[in-house]
């Protein structure tokens, strides 16, 4: 018989619970996706699959809701009016991805209140590429050139993925991410043509977010142990060090354009593969980072938490407005 076990806390002398999956149910399931027929919240399976969604789009969600604090952090200080409007639409469009991922979470039976709680309490992840400084208005470019180009090479596959819920969310969420990356490289080009200052400052955000941009894929794929899970049940599509590899062959070009050099001197082009050679990113930093030790760690989580807990109010009238409806409706 299959037997798969869910590892929770210990409750008391009680044991561990165990999951038992019907071996039928579990051919059916396997067979399914492997058929790249989607799932849907109401469908049968397996409760692994369904702890690794909510794993996967929860640390998602609170990526996109992480990420609009280094940039909201500029959106008073934009040089121009123009750049103002644009970088606030890209944070509200943000704040909107982190819905629609919350939403799809939803539907695997967790609640939002308990994934945030989880991010609160620093139990639950996020992007370890928004614990790093936005030092100069550069940074917002590069952000949206790099951060938001490996985002949508992480996130178009998603739209493949096979829960169905999942797979729905991603494709608005691709479509504007692919404007983010547009505008970032825009910003980027303008200030790689301006006076030296200007590409020197470029330049400078290029040398500080090429290594965490390579780094947002995930670690190497001997070393990231959920993966092959997530490809056999098509929740991924391709391996972390795959994408990785065309994310560089697309970005090293274009920073090629722009005048502008990448910060890997065992960069190179390889014909026999058709795609360039790059040198190994410093995994213990991504694991400390990972652990809580970037350099903004702390700064995002408190400035989180400040506003769940600054939000309180406007959570509770909204609760006593629907309260108030039910009754109204039930009267």
């Amino acid at each position: 018989m299959y037997v798969q076990e869910v590892k929770t806390a210990s409750l008391g002398d009680r044991p561990v619970p165990v999951v038992v999956e019907d071996p039928a149910r579990l051919a059916a399931f396997e067979a399914r996706v492997a058929a790249d027929e989607f799932v849907e919240p109401k469908d049968w399976m397996p409760e692994a699959y369904r702890k690794t969604l909510i794993r996967q789009i929860s640390q998602h969600a609170h990526s996109e809701i992480v990420g609009m604090l280094p940039e909201g952090n500029w959106i008073g200080r934009a040089p121009t009016l123009r750049r103002k409007a644009i970088l606030l639409a890209k944070v509200q469009d943000e704040a909107g991805h982190g819905l629609y991922l919350y939403c799809a979470a939803e539907t695997l039976g967790v609640s939002r209140d308990q994934m945030t709680q989880a991010l609160l309490a620093g139990k639950a992840k996020y992007s370890t590429i928004f614990n790093y400084p936005t030092l100069t208005w550069a940074d917002m470019g590069t952000i949206g050139w790099l951060v938001d180009g490996a985002a949508i090479m992480n996130q178009v596959p998603l739209q493949r993925t096979s829960y169905g819920p999942y797979a729905r969310a991603m494709v608005r969420v691709c479509k504007e991410e692919s404007f983010h990356q547009r505008q970032g490289y825009e910003a980027v080009m303008v200030l790689a043509a301006g006076t030296p200052e200007q590409k020197a400052m470029a330049q400078d955000a290029l040398d500080r977010w090429w290594w965490p941009s390579l780094m947002m894929f995930g670690p190497p794929d001997d070393q990231s142990p959920n993966s092959a899970q997530s490809m056999r049940w098509r929740i991924k599509r391709d391996t972390n060090d795959e994408l990785r590899q065309k994310f560089v062959d697309i970005t090293v070009p274009q920073a090629e354009a722009l005048g502008l050099k990448i910060p890997d001197p065992d960069l190179r082009w390889n014909e026999e593969k058709g795609g360039y050679d790059f040198g190994t990113p410093d995994w213990d930093e991504f694991f400390a980072v990972v652990s809580g030790e970037g350099p903004m760690a702390h700064e995002r989580l408190t400035a989180r938490r400040e506003a769940w807990d600054n939000g309180a109010w406007v959570r509770d009238a909204a609760m006593a407005h629907a309260d108030k409806r039910t009754a109204r409706v039930a009267a």
